[in-house]
């Protein structure tokens, strides 16, 4: 007991110590789970749902950091920073920018466990914005480029026999003074364009694997025929069997407690299996159900390796409506559904692109359902797996967008080199095929785009909740957009593509290089200032009704919304009820989908359903909630 006693004493004053090291920094508004962050095991849940092993190591937390040139080789650590927030946000405890000129520098040491002894050890990280040098030991065990992507990295070689590792990333980030994906990242924040995010801004974390082990896997599930047919990749050896498994599962499903039933399972040949399903359960918003995977390598009868996941049995396709015009919709199970949601730029006013706990992570989400839509555009930002995962559990249907790698505000030029201007300037023809020029992107960055763009893909078409592939916004650095479609329809031809959304439509290349989707954006009402008949026609972007709260604004610029902001909630209220009045009028002429701007204010915007804080709720949700319905509902079958 005494002993017990001590060890807890000892525990308190460790946990003390380190958070007396860190603490929030800057005086703009927080979130209200920003007070429920622990430094000693900041956001703590497994990151990977999708392939969920019981053994990991999470390192998040306080780790030494600086800022140097970028031509260092080494570092000086000027103090602590909290893993993995970005180094500009609050909740890093540092609050600073960098530059193109600028290095920046992380360093953590950790002692693997006994039982880790003999396995293969990977490092992950779930994002690192943008450049990242990564070193065990004092050795470079490789780099990536990318700032929305996960990666990997194999530190056996690396490790030492026994004792404390020592793990250093140098990160470079020029944000918006470069070519690379960035969303809307800008040095020199105001109006659309938001604080920049430089560094880790994921979960780190190591798991322990056999020589034999799955990779990864993908899914794809056919409803017409019952079938999920298994892409798996894996390290085997000769003689070694690899297995799929689909199980019982159900609505709220959780992937790291899968149901023990098997219903059907099959052994992979050639990195194949096809898998039969009986009585087929489908997944929709209203009914989210989720069944349950194992995949498994055995040798001689014994397990090597195991990870659990789930996946869903879901199809999007287009269908024609019965009207005389036989307008294309959207169909999910092949049934015609009207897809409405907010933009979701998830942005946090305390963690920047990451939310401060799993509960946060989870909320806008919730909310978002709760007031009646069921759809999301994640706009111009890739989420933590997990964020997908609760989509998929929620029963939320999502756009994805790629990442921008520029945008048409003349007010950031000064701020960026020459030759970018000269890249990133092009016309913009919002309302017509005609008038919208390429920007003059150099191969080496187009390159980078098309990488990057591709491990996105790959990383996230597991998760059943994505619908919509986006690969450019406005002409935000637009360029090749056939060659776009056509990468984008390659890597997943299950999905539908939304080319352009809300301008510079090519089709330059016939039907075929433009996608499923033509995508019009107008504010702050709805219209549809362009139609064509051979796609799905949507409303990519309307609304941004303005209400600044006050004490619930983030003290940063102008406060405005598109249009001018209103004095209350109830104005709020009727404006967006007139505008769903006149949106029911498109949907009776073709519209078959849209998105409301948007989900919570961002910085200076103030046009959010929701504070930036998520303290304030702005709309009345019962009365949002059955409005939103009755649109949905009002799309001709």
């Amino acid at each position: 007991m005494k002993r017990i006693l001590i060890s807890l004493c000892a525990l308190s004053m460790t946990v003390a110590a380190v958070a007396q090291k860190w603490a929030p920094v800057g005086e703009n508004i927080k979130s209200p789970w920003a007070a429920e962050v622990d430094p000693a095991a900041p956001l703590p849940e497994y990151p990977r749902p999708q392939m969920v092993r019981a053994d990991w190591m999470n390192l998040n937390g306080l780790w030494n950091y600086a800022i140097t040139e970028a031509s260092a080789e080494t570092f000086a650590a000027e103090g602590k920073i909290l893993v993995p927030f970005a180094v500009e946000s609050s909740l890093s405890g540092v609050g600073r920018k960098i530059t193109k000129d600028n290095a920046l520098w992380y360093e953590r040491q950790f002692v693997l466990p006994k039982t880790w002894k003999g396995k293969n050890v990977l490092l992950h990280f779930g994002a690192v914005d943008w450049q990242a040098e990564v070193m065990v030991n004092g050795v470079l065990v490789g780099e990536h480029k990318g700032g929305y992507d996960p990666f990997s990295f194999d530190i056996t070689p690396f490790l030492k026999k026994s004792g404390k590792q020592t793990l250093r990333v140098k990160v470079m980030d020029a944000t918006d003074n470069s070519l690379q994906p960035r969303g809307k990242q800008c040095f020199i924040n105001r109006s659309i364009w938001y604080t920049p995010v430089s560094g880790i801004w994921q979960t780190v974390w190591l798991e322990p694997v056999a020589a034999a082990h799955i990779e990864n896997y993908y899914v794809v599930s056919d409803i017409d025929n019952g079938t999920m047919t298994f892409d798996v990749d894996a390290s085997t050896s000769e003689g070694d069997v690899v297995k799929v498994a689909v199980l019982e599962g159900g609505e709220g499903y959780s992937a790291e407690n899968p149901s023990a039933k098997v219903l059907a399972e099959a052994v992979v040949e050639n990195g194949k299996a096809v898998v039969k399903i009986d009585d087929v359960k489908t997944w929709s918003p209203d009914s989210p159900y989720l069944y349950g995977v194992k995949v498994s390598i055995e040798r001689g009868g014994k397990v090597l390796d195991a990870v659990d996941g789930y996946t869903a049995m879901r199809k999007i396709s287009i269908v024609k409506d019965t009207t005389p015009n036989k307008y294309r919709r959207m169909a999910l199970n092949n049934e015609p559904l009207f897809q409405f949601g907010p933009l979701d730029q998830g942005w946090w006013p305390d963690g920047l692109y990451t939310a401060p706990t799993e509960e946060a992570l989870k909320f806008d989400i919730i909310k978002t359902k709760e007031m009646g839509f069921n759809m999301i555009r994640k706009h111009i930002k890739l989420e933590p797996a997990r964020w997908y995962y609760w989509c998929d559990v929620y029963g939320m249907l999502v756009w994805q967008d790629m990442p921008c790698i520029g945008d048409h505000n003349k007010k950031q030029m000064p701020a960026r080199d020459k030759d970018i201007q000269d890249a990133i300037w092009n016309k913009w023809s919002s309302d017509s095929f005609l008038g919208g020029t390429d920007c003059k992107i150099p191969q080496e960055w187009k390159a980078n785009f098309y990488r990057e763009w591709t491990n996105i893909i790959n990383a996230f078409k597991n998760f059943q909740c994505i619908v919509v592939w986006v690969p450019f916004n406005e002409a935000w650095g637009q360029f090749d957009t056939p060659s776009a479609v056509k990468l984008t329809r390659e890597l997943d031809p299950t999905r539908l593509i939304n080319q352009s959304s809300g301008g510079n439509y090519d089709l330059s290349q016939g039907e075929e290089g433009f996608g499923d989707i033509l995508d019009v954006h107008h504010y702050p009402c709805p219209a549809m200032n362009i139609f064509e008949r051979k796609f799905v026609n949507v409303l990519g972007e309307y609304g941004g009704i303005g209400l600044p709260v006050e004490g619930h604004t983030w003290e940063i610029a102008k406060k405005w919304g598109y249009g001018g902001n209103k004095k209350d909630s109830e104005e709020v209220m009727k404006t967006y009820e007139e505008y769903l009045e006149m949106l029911k009028v498109f949907v009776q002429t073709g519209c078959a989908a849209a998105v409301y701007t948007q989900t919570t204010d961002v910085e200076g915007e103030v046009n959010g359903l929701i504070t930036y804080d998520r303290e304030v709720i702005k709309v009345d949700m019962p009365r949002i909630a059955a409005a939103n319905k009755a649109v949905i509902e009002s799309m001709p079958k």
